[in-house]
């Protein structure tokens, strides 16, 4: 197979061409390179120096000179290649992160020094500036090459990175850039021979003076070894030579440090929570991928250590024992590491051992336990690429198609690409040729044909993913011709085979929509497959319709001066009138559109709704030019025709991918150009086919503002996300549907059929309302109705489902009816028993809808705004009576300035008093009342209230203690009569002494206060007079029998069986409040009352009295 053309890559430095490549090179004079150069490139780049020597007996020294000369690297996009990472470091650190930016700044500052080539062997000095208040440090580099690639380095920095260190990398670029500055030497070996025995003799004691502290000990144990005749050093012939290059058996490959890889990727996987561990392996996984386009042997050896320290991960078995799934990120690297497998198993150079090597690893590594297995139910030998029909929906061959397969591995499709070859005869015609002359047309045999009617190839008899593989493989080492040829097959064989499923589809069109449903066709989808089929193709495509920028940078998709992706046409050798863009983006909607079945598992899913962002994220790279713009016109035509074939086709199978997504892409793109055909891909890509089954239209599912039917649809995992994008597409079209009533009316029927979630509803219902009010142009009417139009659908709802955010909806609702105006407004006070619950309405819709804010919004003359006024109070009234319990005080606050209106809603009160509206709600309208200087109205309420009243002896801390005292001292300030009347209600209602106390103790004081400061002090009778009715109907209560101002707790008569603890606020220790007894122990440990406090008068009150005014 041809190599793959010349192109300097992206953010990559320049070819070796491009640069001066040393003493020789005369093409800057214009002059023709030497024969003697041209030879010796080609001989230092496939042959290693020993096969030099061993092939001629005599080499001549220019001729040596000129081999050690070519053998060094000559592209710094190696050298770039072998010290990045691949990935943009943090802003401001490039210079610190970077080593290739590291070295390539040392060389232009001149900290290159002494450097020294001694055949293969390259050495020099690194002067580094130091930090502020620092020395400069110096490093000694060296290096060891070998036919072009670096085969070994050291430096004095004791680098411990993955690759090469920036002391090694300006060492490089010197060699390559200013190769005539550099002194050029022979082997060591080549220079000993040429001395006699005195200079050699001269030439060792040198080297040991020198250097006598280091090599000493060596010098002498070599000596020894010499000068002993049988030693093994003197059995070998010849001796090495570090500077003489490689031998012929040796592996020629650049230098890898294998240990640091390991450690490196082992400690990534460590910190595999943090976000940067995942991007430094993936830049690692694109590393391995830049190794296989550069056919550098290292891309499968730095595969294989990672994929070992991969399975070495202590996670896959605490994971395996406690049967939970990985995370969606290390999900993610392993299937990387899947398909990177794939493209280097199916490699067309490489060698059948290499291949029969990688293959026993896998084998070996799929045995495994802790191997994860493939997610999702896609199968391993699918349908293959056949221009024929495709099996009937619903026949015995398409449910064989769709029966289930076993589980497999990551890398179980790395196995089966082993078996797949490329020498066949046909392949190998499609790849080596864009042209193919009437001869070539026609089938293979007979059997099968391998052109279309127009005379392009086909690519038959494999799955479409697996010759998508094919297409990966190519682009990934390094053929981007022959991926092309490959990929404008397979798109020939695609077309070929939707032609055959329409005229299919129309024989079968009548029936299938009587049937209104529809098997499945493609049991496994394009889009989130394992292989990435459509993503292959579109990449490989617009790849080679990619303009190159003018300025390279190490990082181009890097920093605040990002530039945008630009395409051009690039014509399809053998197609007149198309062009690669217009493959890739009719490939991309044919995977899109694909309707096909949803697969199993979490993380399978959601790689679905992924791989279709990745795919539309490329789409919208691409500047769109009238002749893309035919493509989508004439693709979403094929769509919306194309039956159970398409996902916008006219029936759907009812666990189909939904289409919301791509519809909103070619919605956006095709708005300006064909609105109508936008709009009705749009409207027909709004189905959601695996609700629509389970719930009528209008019908909401069991719970409203959860999505994710677990319960119901336990594999749609990703429903959730599914719905919220239909919503997204719903508002894209209202918002470009303004102002036009046609179209928005027909979006809301959409959206209405179509989506059954209220709170997706009512945000669209808030978009719709925010797009139709702008803050400098007046307000669309239109869609100010459909916003209004799904609030009260979502309203009703939600109804009978009591939320959090019910409130929220409802204010927004009045809201939006007052944009709309005062009709719009009356009219859901009107019709408020189908959207309101009685609380809602009263306390929400009627009050929001009359405030002084919102009258100004209306702007009303005096008639209108009592006609609202009189709407609102008649929704309230409704309300109070339907639930007076909790509208009936709103209701009376909303109808104060219209008589009438307040008469009705107190009667209302008052009737439902009767029909037992609770205490508590009566003392809160009775304290309205008496607020509003309606005391009489607010007796009347409070003595409704004590009648329902009941406080046992022990509830002296009831809720309603303070509503009683509240209703007393009303009952005492409107005077002698009404005091009389409530007495027997509180005596009736009220148990508990302590309550009993604290209203005595009030009324007395009330009393004291009103008495006239200069009347002579009280006698005992006057006081008990004073006291008058309330003092003695309290004196009944006590029953007969107790002793004196005590309540016994328990059967013992010890001093701690009697509570005492309990007194009024104001009263003295175990004494009596009224008459100031002091309860004293007697004789025996029982108690009694003794002699009054001599702050009070004697006893007044019988025993009994005293039982109700002592605190317990």
């Amino acid at each position: 197979m041809e190599p793959p053309a010349a192109k300097r890559s992206r953010g990559c430095p320049a070819e070796p061409d491009e640069r001066d490549a040393g003493a020789g090179a005369a093409r800057g004079q214009g002059r023709p390179e030497a024969l003697l150069d041209l030879s010796a490139k080609r001989v230092a780049e496939s042959w290693a120096f020993e096969q030099v020597e061993e092939r001629f007996s005599r080499v001549p020294e220019p001729v040596q000179k000129r081999i050690v000369f070519w053998s060094f690297p000559r592209s710094e996009r190696e050298i770039c290649m072998y010290s990045s990472l691949g990935y943009p470091p943090p802003e401001g650190e490039h210079d610190a992160r970077v080593p290739f930016t590291r070295g390539l700044h040392l060389l232009q500052s001149g900290a290159v020094d002494r450097v020294l080539q001694v055949g293969f062997h390259l050495s020099g000095n690194i002067r580094e500036p130091g930090g502020p208040g620092e020395p400069e440090r110096l490093y000694h580099v060296s290096i060891s090459f070998d036919r072009c690639k670096i085969t070994s380095v050291s430096c004095g920095c004791d680098n411990r990175d993955l690759f090469y260190c920036a002391h090694v990398v300006a060492l490089s670029l010197y060699r390559i850039r200013h190769a005539r500055q550099v002194e050029l030497r022979l082997p060591i070996s080549e220079t000993l021979s040429q001395m006699n025995r005195d200079q050699l003799q001269k030439f060792v004691q040198y080297l040991i003076s020198a250097h006598h502290t280091e090599v000493l000990p060596t010098a002498q144990r070599l000596a020894d070894e010499i000068l002993l005749l049988g030693s093994e050093i003197n059995l070998v012939h010849g001796a090495p030579d570090p500077t003489a290059g490689a031998g012929i058996e040796d592996a020629n490959c650049w230098h890898l440090d294998e240990e640091q890889i390991q450690e490196q990727v082992k400690q990534l996987l460590s910190n595999g929570g943090y976000y940067g561990a995942s991007q430094q392996l993936r830049s690692m996984f694109s590393k391995v991928r830049e190794m296989l386009r550069m056919r550098d042997s290292n891309g499968a050896r730095m595969l294989i250590l990672m994929t070992e320290q991969f399975l070495q991960d202590p996670r896959l078995a605490l994971w395996r024992q406690q049967g939970a799934g990985m995370t969606d990120k290390c999900r993610q690297l392993w299937d990387e590491l899947g398909a990177l497998w794939v493209c280097v198993v199916l490699s067309p150079h490489c060698k059948p051992e290499e291949r029969a090597g990688w293959l026993q690893l896998l084998s070996r590594w799929d045995k495994l336990d802790v191997c994860p297995l493939e997610e999702g139910n896609y199968s391993f030998d699918g349908p293959s690429l056949q221009p024929t029909v495709a099996p009937i929906p619903g026949s015995e061959e398409e449910e064989e198609v769709a029966a289930t397969s076993p589980r497999h591995t990551v890398f179980g499709r790395a196995l089966l690409a082993g078996e797949l070859h490329w020498n066949d005869a046909y392949l190998q015609r499609i790849l080596a040729s864009d042209s193919y002359g009437p001869s070539l047309t026609g089938s293979v045999g007979g059997d099968k044909p391998t052109f279309d009617p127009q005379g392009r190839p086909l690519w038959l008899g494999e799955p479409f993913p697996t010759a998508c593989a094919r297409v990966d493989t190519l682009r990934a080492h390094g053929y981007p011709r022959q991926a092309l040829r490959l990929a404008s097959a397979i798109i020939n064989t695609l077309r070929l085979q939707r032609r055959h499923q329409l005229e299919s589809y129309k024989q079968q069109k009548k029936e299938l929509l009587q049937k209104g449903s529809t098997c499945i066709t493609n049991t496994e989808g394009w889009v989130g497959h394992p292989l990435d089929p459509i993503g292959c193709l579109c990449r490989a495509l617009l790849e080679a319709c990619r303009l190159e920028e003018e300025a390279l940078t190490l990082y181009p998709d890097s920093g605040p001066e990002k530039r945008k992706v630009a395409y051009q046409h690039v014509p399809v050798p053998g197609s007149p009138g198309e062009s690669y863009l217009v493959l890739a983006l009719e490939v991309a909607l044919l995977g899109l559109g694909q309707q096909r079945a949803l697969p199993e598992g979490l993380y399978a899913q959601d790689k679905v709704v992924r791989n279709e962002e990745q795919l539309l994220a490329l789409l919208e790279e691409v500047e769109l030019d009238e002749r893309l713009v035919q493509v989508l016109r004439k693709q979403a035509g094929l769509l919306l025709e194309g039956g159970p074939f398409s996902g916008f086709g006219e029936v759907l199978f009812r666990e189909s991918v939904p289409m919301h997504t791509c519809a909103r892409y070619l919605f956006t793109a095709l708005l300006p150009h064909d609105p109508d055909l936008a709009y009705r891909l749009a409207l027909r890509a709004m189905r959601l086919p695996v609700l629509e089954t389970a719930f009528p239209a209008g019908e909401p599912h069991p719970s409203p503002l959860d999505s994710i039917m677990s319960n119901r649809f336990p594999r749609w995992f990703i429903l959730g996300h599914l719905e919220t994008r239909q919503c997204e597409l719903a508002s894209t079209m209202l918002t470009a549907a303004k102002g036009d009533p046609k179209w928005l009316h027909a979006v809301l029927g959409s959206i209405q059929q179509n989506i059954h979630s209220p709170a997706l509803l009512f945000k669209l219902a808030q978009d719709a309302c925010k797009t139709a009010t702008p803050v400098s142009a007046p307000p669309d009417t239109t869609l100010l109705g459909i916003a209004l139009e799904l609030g009260l659908q979502v309203m009703r709802m939600t109804l009978n489902i009591m939320t959090w955010r019910r409130r929220e909806m409802v204010r927004w609702l009045v809201s939006c009816a007052t944009e709309i105006g005062p009709q719009a407004l009356m009219n859901i006070m009107q019709n408020w028993y189908s959207l309101f619950t009685p609380v809602e309405a009263a306390t929400i819709v009627a009050v929001t809808g009359t405030t002084h804010a919102t009258l100004l919004r209306l702007q009303l003359d005096t008639p209108r705004r009592e006609e609202l006024w009189a709407c609102a109070r008649t929704l309230a009234l409704q309300c109070a009576m339907k639930d007076p319990q909790n509208c009936a005080l709103p209701a009376l606050t909303l109808c104060e300035k219209n008589h009438s209106a307040f008469e009705a809603a107190y009667q209302i009160v008052l009737d439902a008093a009767a029909g037992g509206l609770g205490h508590a709600h009566l003392f809160t309208v009775a304290r309205y009342m008496e607020h509003r200087g309606l005391p009489l109205r607010a007796y009347k309420l409070a003595t409704l209230a004590l009648a329902q009243l009941s406080i046992a002896f022990n509830q002296d801390s009831h809720p309603a203690v303070n509503d009683v005292l509240w209703a007393c001292s009303l009952s005492h300030s409107l005077g002698r009569h009404e005091l009389s009347a409530i007495v027997p209600l509180i005596i009736r209602s009220i148990h508990c002494a302590p309550m009993l106390s604290d209203i005595l103790r009030r009324s007395a004081s009330s009393w004291m206060r009103q008495s006239p400061p200069t009347s002579p002090p009280a006698t005992r009778a006057s006081r008990t007079s004073a006291r008058g009715t309330m003092g003695t109907s309290l004196n009944s209560w006590a029953r007969p029998g107790r002793p004196s101002c005590w309540r016994p707790t328990g059967t013992s008569s010890s001093h701690s069986s009697w509570r005492t603890s309990n007194r009024p606020t104001r009263a003295r220790r175990n004494s009596c409040f009224w008459c100031g007894s002091v309860l004293v122990e007697g004789q025996w440990g029982a108690w009694e009352w003794g002699s009054p406090s001599p702050l009070r008068p004697p006893p007044l009150l019988s025993n009994e009295a005293h039982v109700a005014f002592q605190y317990y």
